[in-house]
Protein backbone atom coordinates (compact mmCIF):
# COMPACT_ATOMS: atom_id res chain seq x y z
CA UNK A 1 0.00 0.00 0.00
CA UNK A 2 1.45 3.39 -1.01
CA UNK A 3 1.94 5.99 1.68
CA UNK A 4 1.06 9.70 1.53
CA UNK A 5 3.26 11.02 4.33
CA UNK A 6 6.62 9.95 5.69
CA UNK A 7 8.50 11.06 8.78
CA UNK A 8 10.57 13.57 6.79
CA UNK A 9 7.49 14.98 5.07
CA UNK A 10 5.69 15.32 8.41
CA UNK A 11 8.61 17.25 9.91
CA UNK A 12 8.72 19.37 6.76
CA UNK A 13 5.00 20.05 7.11
CA UNK A 14 5.44 21.25 10.69
CA UNK A 15 7.85 23.86 9.35
CA UNK A 16 5.96 24.92 6.20
CA UNK A 17 2.94 23.61 4.29
CA UNK A 18 4.39 24.85 1.00
CA UNK A 19 7.60 22.90 1.56
CA UNK A 20 5.52 19.81 2.32
CA UNK A 21 3.60 20.21 -0.95
CA UNK A 22 6.84 20.63 -2.90
CA UNK A 23 8.31 17.55 -1.21
CA UNK A 24 5.37 15.54 -2.52
CA UNK A 25 4.90 17.09 -5.97
CA UNK A 26 8.20 18.66 -7.03
CA UNK A 27 11.14 17.43 -4.92
CA UNK A 28 13.57 18.04 -7.80
CA UNK A 29 13.45 21.74 -6.86
CA UNK A 30 15.19 21.05 -3.53
CA UNK A 31 18.69 22.51 -3.20
CA UNK A 32 20.92 21.37 -0.34
CA UNK A 33 24.04 23.21 0.76
CA UNK A 34 27.41 21.53 1.22
CA UNK A 35 27.07 21.95 5.00
CA UNK A 36 23.66 20.26 4.96
CA UNK A 37 25.14 17.33 3.05
CA UNK A 38 28.00 17.06 5.55
CA UNK A 39 25.45 17.05 8.36
CA UNK A 40 23.59 14.19 6.66
CA UNK A 41 26.86 12.25 6.39
CA UNK A 42 27.71 12.82 10.06
CA UNK A 43 24.26 11.63 11.07
CA UNK A 44 24.57 8.52 8.93
CA UNK A 45 28.00 7.67 10.39
CA UNK A 46 26.72 8.08 13.94
CA UNK A 47 23.72 5.88 13.15
CA UNK A 48 26.00 3.17 11.72
CA UNK A 49 28.14 3.30 14.85
CA UNK A 50 25.13 2.66 17.09
CA UNK A 51 23.76 -0.08 14.83
CA UNK A 52 27.10 -1.87 15.06
CA UNK A 53 26.31 -2.52 18.73
CA UNK A 54 23.66 -4.97 17.45
CA UNK A 55 25.96 -7.36 15.55
CA UNK A 56 23.17 -9.62 14.25
CA UNK A 57 20.70 -6.95 13.21
CA UNK A 58 18.91 -7.46 9.90
CA UNK A 59 19.00 -4.45 7.59
CA UNK A 60 15.74 -4.22 5.63
CA UNK A 61 16.96 -1.26 3.60
CA UNK A 62 19.86 -3.30 2.24
CA UNK A 63 17.38 -5.81 0.82
CA UNK A 64 14.60 -3.53 -0.43
CA UNK A 65 16.56 -0.31 -1.02
CA UNK A 66 14.22 2.45 -2.32
CA UNK A 67 11.13 0.26 -2.49
CA UNK A 68 9.98 1.77 0.81
CA UNK A 69 6.33 0.82 0.43
CA UNK A 70 7.41 -2.82 0.72
CA UNK A 71 9.14 -2.25 4.07
CA UNK A 72 6.08 -2.69 6.34
CA UNK A 73 5.16 -6.09 4.89
CA UNK A 74 8.74 -7.30 5.11
CA UNK A 75 9.00 -6.03 8.67
CA UNK A 76 5.83 -7.86 9.68
CA UNK A 77 7.11 -10.99 7.98
CA UNK A 78 10.33 -10.93 9.95
CA UNK A 79 8.59 -10.16 13.25
CA UNK A 80 5.93 -12.83 12.78
CA UNK A 81 7.73 -16.12 12.20
CA UNK A 82 8.51 -16.22 8.52
CA UNK A 83 8.81 -19.45 6.51
CA UNK A 84 10.28 -18.73 3.08
CA UNK A 85 11.23 -21.92 1.17
CA UNK A 86 14.85 -21.85 -0.04
CA UNK A 87 17.88 -24.14 -0.18
CA UNK A 88 19.88 -23.94 3.03
CA UNK A 89 23.49 -22.77 2.76
CA UNK A 90 26.00 -21.70 5.36
CA UNK A 91 25.97 -21.86 9.14
CA UNK A 92 23.03 -20.54 11.11
CA UNK A 93 23.98 -17.27 12.84
CA UNK A 94 23.43 -16.79 16.54
CA UNK A 95 20.72 -14.14 16.82
CA UNK A 96 20.84 -14.04 20.58
CA UNK A 97 17.29 -15.27 20.98
CA UNK A 98 15.69 -18.33 22.51
CA UNK A 99 15.49 -20.62 19.49
CA UNK A 100 12.26 -22.38 18.60
CA UNK A 101 12.35 -23.75 15.04
CA UNK A 102 14.08 -23.09 11.75
CA UNK A 103 12.89 -20.61 9.15
CA UNK A 104 14.72 -19.33 6.09
CA UNK A 105 15.33 -15.75 5.03
CA UNK A 106 15.97 -15.75 1.29
CA UNK A 107 18.88 -13.54 0.16
CA UNK A 108 18.68 -11.46 3.32
CA UNK A 109 21.34 -9.06 4.45
CA UNK A 110 23.08 -9.81 7.70
CA UNK A 111 26.39 -8.74 9.09
CA UNK A 112 28.17 -7.06 11.95
CA UNK A 113 28.24 -3.72 10.14
CA UNK A 114 25.38 -2.02 8.28
CA UNK A 115 27.99 -0.57 5.93
CA UNK A 116 29.30 -4.01 5.03
CA UNK A 117 25.79 -5.43 4.73
CA UNK A 118 25.20 -3.63 1.42
CA UNK A 119 27.69 -5.91 -0.30
CA UNK A 120 27.11 -9.03 1.74
CA UNK A 121 24.12 -10.63 0.03
CA UNK A 122 23.63 -14.23 1.00
CA UNK A 123 21.02 -16.72 2.03
CA UNK A 124 21.01 -17.41 5.73
CA UNK A 125 19.21 -19.73 8.08
CA UNK A 126 17.38 -17.65 10.67
CA UNK A 127 15.96 -19.38 13.66
CA UNK A 128 12.39 -18.63 14.62
CA UNK A 129 13.31 -16.93 17.85
CA UNK A 130 11.74 -14.91 20.56
CA UNK A 131 14.05 -11.97 19.96
CA UNK A 132 15.23 -10.32 16.76
CA UNK A 133 16.69 -6.95 15.82
CA UNK A 134 15.81 -5.04 12.64
CA UNK A 135 17.34 -1.96 11.06
CA UNK A 136 15.06 0.42 9.10
CA UNK A 137 11.92 -1.50 10.05
CA UNK A 138 8.87 -0.10 8.29
CA UNK A 139 5.45 0.63 9.80
CA UNK A 140 2.40 2.09 8.06
CA UNK A 141 -0.68 3.61 9.71
CA UNK A 142 -3.13 6.29 8.58
CA UNK A 143 -1.24 6.65 5.26
CA UNK A 144 1.96 7.54 7.14
CA UNK A 145 5.11 5.45 6.66
CA UNK A 146 7.92 5.52 9.21
CA UNK A 147 11.21 3.65 9.17
CA UNK A 148 12.66 3.01 12.62
CA UNK A 149 16.44 3.03 12.95
CA UNK A 150 16.63 0.05 15.33
CA UNK A 151 13.77 -2.20 16.45
CA UNK A 152 14.38 -5.01 18.91
CA UNK A 153 11.64 -7.58 19.42
CA UNK A 154 11.47 -8.86 23.00
CA UNK A 155 10.44 -12.39 24.08
CA UNK A 156 6.88 -11.16 24.84
CA UNK A 157 6.56 -9.72 21.33
CA UNK A 158 6.76 -6.07 22.38
CA UNK A 159 9.30 -3.74 20.80
CA UNK A 160 12.20 -1.69 22.05
CA UNK A 161 12.73 1.12 19.56
CA UNK A 162 15.79 3.33 19.18
CA UNK A 163 15.73 6.53 17.12
CA UNK A 164 19.32 7.64 16.51
CA UNK A 165 20.33 11.32 16.31
CA UNK A 166 23.86 12.67 16.00
CA UNK A 167 23.26 15.82 18.06
CA UNK A 168 24.52 16.21 21.61
CA UNK A 169 21.19 17.29 23.11
CA UNK A 170 17.50 16.48 22.76
CA UNK A 171 15.94 19.15 20.55
CA UNK A 172 12.22 19.78 20.17
CA UNK A 173 12.50 18.62 16.56
CA UNK A 174 13.96 15.30 17.71
CA UNK A 175 11.03 14.87 20.08
CA UNK A 176 8.47 15.65 17.36
CA UNK A 177 10.21 13.22 15.04
CA UNK A 178 10.09 10.48 17.67
CA UNK A 179 6.49 11.30 18.60
CA UNK A 180 5.30 10.63 15.05
CA UNK A 181 7.14 7.32 14.98
CA UNK A 182 5.67 6.35 18.34
CA UNK A 183 2.18 7.24 17.09
CA UNK A 184 2.45 5.13 13.94
CA UNK A 185 4.27 2.14 15.44
CA UNK A 186 2.01 1.96 18.51
CA UNK A 187 -0.96 1.44 16.19
CA UNK A 188 0.85 -1.50 14.58
CA UNK A 189 2.64 -3.19 17.48
CA UNK A 190 2.98 -3.07 21.24
CA UNK A 191 5.84 -0.77 22.26
CA UNK A 192 7.81 -1.64 25.38
CA UNK A 193 10.27 1.29 25.25
CA UNK A 194 11.00 4.10 22.82
CA UNK A 195 14.37 5.80 23.22
CA UNK A 196 16.17 8.58 21.45
CA UNK A 197 19.88 7.87 21.17
CA UNK A 198 22.16 10.89 20.85
CA UNK A 199 25.83 11.70 21.14
CA UNK A 200 27.66 12.02 24.41
CA UNK A 201 30.07 14.97 24.01
CA UNK A 202 32.68 12.86 25.80
CA UNK A 203 32.15 9.95 23.42
CA UNK A 204 29.65 7.12 23.14
CA UNK A 205 25.87 7.18 23.26
CA UNK A 206 23.18 8.57 25.52
CA UNK A 207 19.82 6.77 25.51
CA UNK A 208 16.75 8.58 26.81
CA UNK A 209 13.49 6.66 27.14
CA UNK A 210 10.49 8.86 26.28
CA UNK A 211 7.49 6.57 25.78
CA UNK A 212 5.17 8.29 28.24
CA UNK A 213 5.92 11.78 26.92
CA UNK A 214 5.50 10.67 23.31
CA UNK A 215 2.17 9.00 24.06
CA UNK A 216 0.80 12.33 25.27
CA UNK A 217 1.28 13.85 21.81
CA UNK A 218 -0.88 11.37 19.91
CA UNK A 219 -4.01 13.52 19.75
CA UNK A 220 -2.10 16.47 18.32
CA UNK A 221 -0.32 14.24 15.82
CA UNK A 222 -3.61 12.80 14.59
CA UNK A 223 -4.86 16.31 13.82
CA UNK A 224 -1.59 17.28 12.15
CA UNK A 225 -1.68 14.23 9.91
CA UNK A 226 -5.21 15.00 8.72
CA UNK A 227 -4.22 18.58 7.84
CA UNK A 228 -1.00 17.53 6.13
CA UNK A 229 -2.66 14.84 4.04
CA UNK A 230 -5.05 17.48 2.71
CA UNK A 231 -2.07 19.67 1.75
CA UNK A 232 -0.18 16.76 0.18
CA UNK A 233 -3.17 15.76 -1.94
CA UNK A 234 -3.99 19.31 -3.08
CA UNK A 235 -3.61 20.13 -6.77
CA UNK A 236 -2.14 23.61 -6.41
CA UNK A 237 1.01 24.79 -4.63
CA UNK A 238 0.16 26.76 -1.46
CA UNK A 239 0.77 30.53 -1.48
CA UNK A 240 2.77 30.44 1.74
CA UNK A 241 4.99 33.53 2.15
CA UNK A 242 8.66 33.20 2.94
CA UNK A 243 9.89 34.26 6.34
CA UNK A 244 11.83 33.21 9.43
CA UNK A 245 10.29 29.72 9.24
CA UNK A 246 12.40 29.10 6.11
CA UNK A 247 15.46 28.90 8.37
CA UNK A 248 14.16 27.25 11.54
CA UNK A 249 14.50 24.59 12.71
CA UNK A 250 16.26 23.66 9.45
CA UNK A 251 17.26 25.63 6.39
CA UNK A 252 14.57 24.81 3.80
CA UNK A 253 15.90 23.36 0.53
CA UNK A 254 13.16 25.15 -1.44
CA UNK A 255 14.22 28.70 -0.58
CA UNK A 256 15.57 29.43 -4.06
CA UNK A 257 12.28 28.37 -5.63
CA UNK A 258 10.10 30.29 -3.19
CA UNK A 259 12.17 33.47 -3.42
CA UNK A 260 11.98 33.64 -7.21
CA UNK A 261 9.21 34.96 -9.45
CA UNK A 262 5.90 36.64 -8.71
CA UNK A 263 5.00 34.16 -5.95
CA UNK A 264 7.45 35.89 -3.58
CA UNK A 265 5.19 37.22 -0.81
CA UNK A 266 7.61 38.31 1.89
CA UNK A 267 11.27 39.09 2.36
CA UNK A 268 13.64 38.03 5.12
Amino acid sequence: MAHILSKSKYIRGLQCDRALWLDVHNPRLARYTAEQMRRFDRGRDFEYAFKSTFPHGIDISAELKRNVDAYPARTAELLDRIHTPSPLRGTPPNLGGELKSVAVVDEHYLGSSPKLGEGDRREAVVEECETITLFEAGFLYDDVLVLADVVHKRPDGSLDIYEVKSGTALSETYRRDAALQHYVISHCRKINTFSIVYANPDGGFIKEELSAALQEQHEEIEKNIAAMKAIALATNEPDTPTGAHCLEPYGCPYQTHCQSGVRQLALF
